[in-house]
């Protein structure tokens, strides 16, 4: 095996057979993202690499050499070859630097999500164990407290930037030391450990090698007919698997542009837009229909955009259609996992409905059968995804859940239930967790939420199940409403049964709110919302 396969991190690991022939087909490589810096910096040395909106831009010479120099002071501070590093950061081109900083080091980033709380970053420090927690400005107070609720001592290293925009430092008195030639790591080592960004439970630690990045990265490529040309302005938190391969492994693979932003909302997501000429958008659906739902959008030109990444969740088509209308451009959606990369993607090439209506045809390479629990019934085709090949994690840091996440042969599952239709196109119809179960019939919530958003006045919905002591369940559906507009419950059933949406798809309960709690990838917190009408419910029965 080589280093990255080791089970050192308690997960499955790839052999030298499966690095040999993914090799062999062009979907591994043997250059590292520390690597694609430098060559950067050598043929692109003035173009910029990364932009903050609104702040700083480092042209790709600047960002290599702050990454040496990173690299450098963090080795002096103490960091090791094979030491974990958490990372709590906002977005901002200095946490791309920070990150490969940390791959020259040959160091492996714990990456933790900005918006994460004390609490939260103690339990991560506690069950990642990195030696060393980073931390922004921002932050740096709140690392202290979490650090300090682990262990007395724990050191925390606050960055920040210098008078020169591109000296990024660590406010610590060491003296910087030279990397040695042996430092940073491979395409095939363990570059990174993140949370899964998931809307119930518990979140796991998912283990990554760049290798599979760059897997996704080429398809994403292809897909999209990208460029070293093309200005990315990706939206989703950087240390989320969507997000790593949109902020970070895809523009400097190709050597492009990319803009960040500090935080996600619509005005300045159209403001980047129109300013830098964005031409590939990423975003998960829910960032998507907040986009549609914002009528200033009319006061942007944002015909710049050529392409949009959508992902995460199913992708209502009104809104999405809509978009594209206004923008000229193309949809693409892809299926997949922090865990296990994508199994589909579309392309630019496919019609409106398959790029809006699927998840795009199955990738060949990904070997994509069904289970019903573990028995394969890929010729139904419906059943629950599993896969294997090259865009795979690791699994789970210590095999964490390796029984559920694993079929009893090594397949690697997602949580969905699916139908891949004869052309080899994937729709979502649901979740294995995510069924509201109506006096012994199952309904799906994504069918729901697609049903309610054919509405114009709702802009983002999910429904959950509502406890019912006659029926078990019935469907309740929270929704954010779009600018100022109202919609009450009897109104829009009303307006589905005109559509001919099949009654067991209609809300018998409808909550809005200003905003719908999000998890920390940007996707709706449905755990949240499940405890919030349980609550609503004991209220009311304590009322009666």
């Amino acid at each position: 095996m080589r280093p990255g396969g080791l089970n050192t991190m308690g997960s499955p690991a790839f052999t030298d057979e499966d690095s040999a022939r993914y090799r062999a087909a062009g979907w591994w490589s043997d250059v590292t993202l520390s690597d694609a810096v430098r060559r950067n910096a050598e043929q692109s040395p003035g173009r910029a690499a990364y932009v903050d909106h609104p702040g700083i831009s480092l042209t790709w010479r600047v960002f290599d050499c702050a990454a040496s120099d990173l690299a450098e002071q963090l080795i002096g501070v103490g960091v090791s070859r094979g030491d974990r590093v958490a990372v709590w950061h906002g977005d901002s081109a200095a946490i791309h630097v920070l990150l490969v900083a940390i791959e020259r080091c040959g160091a492996v980033v714990v990456g933790v999500g900005a918006r994460a709380g004390s609490r939260e970053v103690a339990a991560i420090l506690r069950t990642a164990q990195p030696k060393f927690l980073v931390s922004d400005r921002a932050r740096s107070a709140a690392a202290r407290q979490a650090a300090a609720a682990v262990t007395a001592g724990f050191p925390v290293l606050v960055l920040g930037s210098g008078s020169d925009a591109g000296e990024l430092c660590v406010h610590i008195d060491a003296a910087p030391t030279a990397l040695g030639a042996e430092r940073p790591l491979g395409p095939d080592d363990v570059f990174l450990i993140n949370s899964t960004s998931g809307t119930t439970g518990l979140p796991k630690w998912v283990v990554h090698t760049q290798n599979r990045w760059y897997y996704f990265h080429q398809k994403a490529v292809a897909n999209g007919l990208l460029t070293a040309d093309d200005i990315f302005l990706p939206v989703i938190p950087t240390p989320f698997g969507f997000g790593i391969w949109t902020s970070h492994t895809t523009p400097i693979y190709l050597g492009a542009t990319a803009v960040i932003l500090e935080r996600f909302t619509t005005k300045t997501t159209y403001e980047a837009i129109a300013q830098h000429k964005v031409t590939v958008l990423c975003c998960v659906s829910t960032q998507l229909t907040m986009l549609m739902a914002d009528r200033s959008r009319l006061d942007y030109d944002l015909s710049s955009l050529r392409v949009v990444f959508a992902g995460g969740e199913a992708l209502p088509y009104r809104p999405a259609a809509e978009f594209e209308e206004l923008t000229g451009a193309k949809i693409l959606q892809f299926y997949g996992s922090n865990e296990t990369g994508l199994l589909s993607a579309t392309t630019v090439d496919d019609s409106r409905h398959r790029r809006l209506r699927t998840s795009g045809r199955i990738v060949p390479e990904m070997a994509v059968r069904l289970f019903d629990g573990d028995r394969d019934v890929t010729a139904t085709g419906h059943g629950q995804p599993a896969c294997r090949g090259p865009a795979t994690s690791l699994g789970y840091l210590g095999g964490t859940d390796h029984d559920k996440l694993f079929t009893r042969d090594g397949w690697m599952r997602m949580g969905d239930i699916c139908q891949i239709d004869a052309d080899g196109y994937l729709t979502v119809t649901g979740r294995t967790s995510d069924f509201i179960l109506r006096g012994g019939k199952n309904i799906s919530a994504s069918e729901v939420e697609d049903a309610v958003m054919a509405h114009s006045s709702i802009a983002v919905a999910a429904a959950v199940a509502m406890p019912d002591p006659v029926f078990g369940e019935k469907v309740c559906v929270y929704i954010e409403l779009a600018d100022s507009q109202t919609v009450e419950l009897p109104q829009l059933v009303e307006h589905l049964v005109a559509l001919g949406v099949s009654k067991e798809l209609l809300p018998e309960r409808l909550i809005v709110m200003d905003e719908l709690p999000r998890s920390s990838g940007g996707k709706i917190a449905k755990s949240q919302l499940r405890e919030d009408i349980r609550a609503r419910m004991e209220a009311k029965h304590e009322c009666t």
